[in-house]
């Protein structure tokens, strides 16, 4: 099985040029021989997430005779630097901009400022707090905390004790994943939420904060993370604690790493997003925006719960593994 694992490392960069046929919503779109300069600010310079963002982005970037300018800071917890990345933005007034910002609030203000110079923004990943966002693409992050629950709570009966591992607490799509899984974990008398932990989307302070979490609480029997970097480290974690079969774990987003946990069954299932739909899909949008074509106030992309009974399913295979035809 890590056969796969090992597929997935290696065919990554060129495979996800062939999906672009399951790529939607935009093919409506008329090309135009004027190029359109359009700034995508994510939230940080690294990882396979926001790697397949920029190359779904860069697809419809060509397809659409799109200037793509990709910005982003050095991590997530980087607030003030998003904010900066979006004022010099703003001074080089492109035809629009994407944003999946880190901190719902705290981005509101500048996203505001975009509005004099007639910039029209696209929010993707996570929403921010502006009225002037013409479209959010991106996933039910409320539905997709649930999702993640709904499969942990299956799998330890409702009852016991469970730890929450997020990512960066004011992120409106970390928020919204917690809480969906608590408002679904709430349901069942039995479960306790023994923790709640933010690793501000780094990979070693997730797995050092699970790490203590095991510690702390011997009886723990479920486990969520919330993003990519957190699935990492807190998977990490969990086998070096070797819980055994008492102990179910769900992730989010599907890494190399995760995806050899969940064929070791340390991780039972995944909550998958399609960050190259979301990066295709913004800009799509973005030209929409910037022809000043009315946009729908949100454009959802799809979560799928995966685990070993459907990892191998077609619709899933282009998920995980999208090199194979």
């Amino acid at each position: 099985m890590k056969q796969l694992s090992h597929l997935f490392r290696t065919g990554f960069a060129i495979s996800l040029l062939i999906i672009t046929a399951a790529c939607t919503g935009a093919g409506d779109l008329p090309n135009d021989e004027d190029t359109i300069v359009i700034d995508m600010i994510v939230k940080m310079n690294r990882g396979d997430y926001w790697s397949t963002i920029q190359m779904g982005a860069e697809v419809a970037a060509k397809e659409y005779n799109v200037s793509l300018n990709v910005l982003a800071p050095e991590n997530e917890n980087d607030i003030q630097g998003q904010i900066q990345l979006m004022e010099d933005s703003i001074a080089r007034r492109p035809d629009a901009i994407i944003l999946a910002a880190s901190d719902y609030e705290a981005l509101g203000q500048v996203t505001d400022r975009t509005s004099y110079y007639d910039i029209p923004v696209i929010s993707m990943d996570s929403e921010v707090a502006s009225t002037k966002v013409k479209t959010y693409v991106g996933t039910n992050n409320y539905e997709a905390g649930q999702k993640a629950a709904e499969r942990l709570m299956e799998l330890t009966g409702g009852q016991g004790d469970i730890g929450i591992v997020n990512f960066v607490q004011g992120a409106r799509n970390a928020d919204q994943r917690e809480e969906g899984f608590m408002d679904y974990a709430a349901r069942f008398p039995g479960i306790r939420i023994v923790d709640v932990l933010y690793c501000g989307s780094d990979e070693e302070l997730a797995y050092r904060l699970t790490r203590e979490m095991i510690r702390q609480h011997p009886g723990l029997t479920g486990l969520v993370s919330l993003s990519a970097e957190s699935s990492i480290g807190a998977g990490r974690a969990v086998e070096e604690a070797g819980l055994g079969p008492r102990f179910k774990m769900i992730a989010f987003d599907n890494p190399p790493e995760m995806l050899e946990l969940l064929q070791e069954e340390t991780v039972q299932a995944m909550v998958v997003q399609n960050p190259f739909n979301n990066g295709y899909m913004a800009v799509a949008a973005a030209v929409k925006a910037a022809r000043g074509e009315r946009l729908d106030d949100k454009i959802p992309t799809d979560t799928k719960l995966i685990d070993l009974d459907n990892m191998l399913w077609p619709e899933h295979q282009k998920l995980l593994f999208p090199f194979v035809k």
